[in-house]
């Protein structure tokens, strides 16, 4: 297995070691220092956008664990330390410790492969460790177009890497459906109490991505369910008539990242339009404003709507970035190997090509800082022995890769 001892700054694209007065001199300087799309459009409030670099920043070394892998969305931990990966395609597979793939793993269903669509997000069950089970997002092909969908079964491995999904029931479905190929999410995270927290996105389209703001649909929402796919009874729409009683937070454009904090509660990072991508920390009800009220502008570069920023019906993003860092992949760093980075989310960058890590003062972004990899990050976990596993991918498909990232 090919090994890499590549030695990055975290605050530059150079592969170089970058000496003390360098850092010194970046230090609470924002990381990002390309021009806004949006230059127009004012933060809220002070380090809600292009915060400073902490000052200090650790010295990451990369190593290649797993490589030749096919295009992968998501990788998740098993308790023996084996890794299970989804590619998109719609394949599952079981990553040896010795960074070798098993064979596909039977009992996947079919996914709407293409575009942005395919076998997404995976998460273990709270009590894997007992009943095997999993959940695992991914897009539905439906007879009036496609949606995303999450669905449960119980791994069962064998004795040559790879294995069989029995008793695959689909739980929730995303509606209404829409013949597209973009924004399905999705990131699934479980909750304290074991509820179930599934992102999608609004499916990009002008004509239903307005519906993000609609009780009554299931675009561009977080929803909240148990394991079996149904509605928590404290949901805030429940009682709400016409409202889909899953519906946790609405107003959101498509949310590729989530994760808890140290205190249980749910984070998310979703693609927003040029320079609109955003952290929000979701509450019960609230609107996070998408398509009417957000930061960046249209691809065209034309103001999207009306082209405002804040209202007094919807919430403002905790952190947001102008240019884009592409969000996908997110975790909630509570390891010791790399103590600079405790307590903070690593968000994994497409756009950008690397880690990005947020440090928090309390529910605001007091620094960010910048790990290069030149490469497309797809996902971003923590792994057992407190080191940072990244899985990168190729534009357009192709190959991916798993980078084990530690301090020096």
């Amino acid at each position: 297995m090919k090994r890499l001892s590549l030695l990055l700054a975290c605050t530059a694209i150079s592969s170089a070691l970058i000496s003390a007065p360098t850092l010194a001199q970046n230090a609470n300087q924002p990381a990002e220092t390309g021009r806004a799309n949006a230059p127009n459009q004012k933060p809220a409030f002070e380090n809600q956008t292009r915060a400073p670099q902490p000052a200090s920043i650790p010295k990451i070394a990369t190593e290649v664990v797993a490589e030749g892998l096919p295009h992968l969305w998501a990788m998740e931990f098993l308790p023996d330390g084996r890794m299970l990966v989804t590619a998109k395609q719609g394949a599952m597979h079981i990553i040896s410790e010795e960074g070798e793939a098993g064979p596909a793993i039977a009992g996947v269903p079919k996914v709407a492969f293409g575009g942005q669509g395919g076998l997404l997000d995976v998460a273990l069950a709270p009590d894997y460790a007992t009943s095997g089970m999993i959940f695992f997002s991914f897009s539905e092909p439906r007879q009036d177009g496609n949606g995303t969908s999450v669905a449960s079964a119980k791994l069962v491995a064998d004795d040559n890497g790879g294995g069989k999904l029995e008793n695959v029931n689909v739980i929730f479905r995303q509606t209404p459906a829409y013949d597209g190929r973009s924004h399905f999410g999705s990131r699934l995270t479980f909750g304290p109490a074991n509820e179930l927290y599934v992102t999608v996105g609004e499916r990009s389209d002008r004509e239903p991505r307005v519906q993000a703001q609609e009780l009554g649909s299931g675009l561009g929402k977080v929803f909240r369910i148990d394991m079996n796919g149904k509605a928590l009874p404290d949901n805030p729409f429940v009682n709400t008539e016409g409202a889909q009683p899953e519906i946790w937070s609405l107003g959101h454009r498509n949310m590729q990242s989530a994760a808890l904090d140290g205190q249980g509660r749910l984070w998310t990072v979703e693609h927003g339009p040029r320079g609109g991508d955003e952290l929000n920390r979701p509450e019960p009800g609230k609107n996070y404003g998408w398509p009417e009220v957000t930061y960046g502008v249209e691809y065209s570069g034309s103001a999207v709507g009306k082209g405002i920023t804040e209202n007094a019906q919807t919430e403002q993003p905790v952190y947001y970035w102008d240019p884009v860092i592409g969000p996908s992949g997110m975790a909630f760093y509570d390891g010791d190997a790399i103590p600079e980075w405790k307590n903070a989310f690593l968000v994994g960058g497409l756009v950008s090509q690397g880690v990005v890590v947020l440090h928090m003062d309390g529910d605001r972004v007091a620094h960010e800082e910048r790990v290069p990899l030149d490469a497309r990050i797809r996902d971003v976990k923590v792994g057992p022995d407190g080191a940072v596993y990244a899985v990168t991918e190729q534009r357009g498909g192709g190959q991916s890769t798993i980078i084990k990232l530690t301090k020096t």
